[in-house]
């Protein structure tokens, strides 16, 4: 088949022909442009964003702060590489991420570009820093798609396929989650057993865990299981890594995930909403950590790049003067509110979870035995989609509907959304 460009092909054509296979696209659109809350494609029909680049844009699309703090950069540079010559945009991040995720205590960082790359970073200066090698993830728990990310991802479809072997010393636990009878002492005890069977707790470099899961359903860590799991840590002497990538940035109504329970880190990755849509993520820690790796050991050559640094400068400004936080609070107020409502006549919305502005639903087949149902969930996004509001799902299963708003959403953009939820919750139904 000849496969040279066509001009007069549509973008959705070519990108069947062009494009891999294995990256999937959650909905047939392609955008054409977008602005706050809002997305519009190329037949120039709007859409209620409430994905957000997959939790990227808190701040939303375009805002003009953001766009102001590129431009200016760019007029004066837009790559030299922090390993060849430093800029101030990079150090005055560091310093403003240092106070936010640990006042007074002098935390330092390095940036990276992506997610994965900030998750590989942790662990490798945590294996730096205690001179082991074992690390401890959660089932369910998403954080990456590299060799290591996917060996710490807690899933196996979509994303382990054939793809292994995977990295070795790293093991397994389950995450507390009630709705399915697992406990945080069932959790804990888990680990344990571990320490027992698998590996030595004086072998562990590191525990990592995303203190809200995003990708495996929203499932928020009890803040008892946070304070036993830093307890434990400390024991042993084992790094703990909160994964912040998308509970950050205000998602949760605080600015990490982490602060719900009271505890410190040793370790934070960051990525997602730092940047406002621009490539950036970084590991923030103890500084006694984060020095272990020797000069040249970490870095990368578009790590940090000054643009992405300008615009998560603006970002944390943003949250500043538009009181994001608190706004965050009342969106995921709002959103359970509504969704409670509709799950009084749909009892297929077996779980409504709320950590601030990061909602979900779970949705099940039989109530008593609380059976995952995916493929209503897959026809609530189609049946959304066509009533003009955009959502994508996760959880292990894939049966769970979650809610990524920009945090600068107004009250009538939450409730136009819940509305054509509703709608589409109906209309999936009726499609059985």
């Amino acid at each position: 088949m000849n496969k040279e460009l066509d001009k007069s092909q549509s973008t959705a054509a070519l990108r069947d022909t062009f494009v891999a296979r294995g990256v999937a696209t959650a909905h047939p659109i392609i955008a054409s442009r977008a602005a706050g809350a809002y997305l519009w494609d190329e037949k120039g029909r709007k859409y209620l964003d409430f994905v957000g680049g997959i939790g990227v844009l808190n701040v939303g699309h375009n805002h003009p702060a953001i766009v102001a703090a590129v431009q200016l950069q760019l007029e004066s540079f837009s790559h030299v590489c922090f390993q060849v010559v430093g800029y101030e945009p990079y150090i005055r991040l560091a310093a403003r991420l240092s106070e936010l995720v640990a006042p007074g205590q002098g935390y330092k960082s390095v940036f990276l570009t992506t997610g994965a790359e900030a998750v590989e970073n942790a662990i490798k200066i945590a294996r730096g820093y205690t001179n082991r090698a074992g690390v401890i993830a959660f089932r369910g728990g998403f954080h990456g798609r590299t060799l290591l990310g996917m060996s710490l991802t807690g899933m196996s479809a979509p994303y382990k396929q054939n793809f292994g072997p995977f990295a070795p010393d790293v093991y397994h636990a389950p995450y507390p989650n009630a709705y399915h009878g697992i406990t945080s002492d069932d959790a804990l005890k888990a680990l344990q057993t571990i320490f027992s069977t698998q590996i030595q707790a004086d072998r562990v470099a590191a525990i990592i865990l995303e203190p809200a899961q995003g990708d495996g359903g929203f499932l928020a860590a009890p803040a008892e299981f946070m304070q036993a799991l830093r307890e434990l840590t400390r024991k042993h002497g084992i790094v703990l890594i909160c994964d912040e990538i998308q509970t950050g940035f205000g998602r949760t109504g605080k600015m990490f995930g982490f602060q719900h329970s009271g505890i410190q880190p040793d370790l934070v990755t960051v990525a997602k909403s730092l940047a406002g849509g621009l490539p950036i993520s970084g590991v923030v820690g103890r500084p006694e950590i984060v020095d272990a790796p020797q000069p040249g050991g970490l870095g990368g050559t578009y790590g940090g790049n000054p643009l992405a640094c300008a615009a998560a400068n603006a970002v944390l400004d943003i949250f500043e003067q538009e009181n994001l936080l608190e706004r965050s609070v009342k969106i995921g107020e709002q959103l359970r509110a509504g969704l409670e409502k509709l799950q009084v006549t749909h009892p297929e919305m077996g779980e409504i979870r709320q950590t601030g502005a990061m909602v979900a639903v779970e949705f099940v087949s039989d109530q008593p035995a609380r059976t995952p149902d995916s493929a209503i969930v897959q026809r609530i996004l189609d049946a959304a989609r066509e009533e003009g509001l955009l959502l994508i799902k996760c959880g292990v299963e894939r049966n769970v509907v979650r809610f990524l708003s920009p945090l600068t959403v107004s009250d009538q953009d939450v409730s136009d959304a819940l509305g054509m939820f509703g709608r589409a919750v109906a209309a999936a139904k009726a499609a059985t």
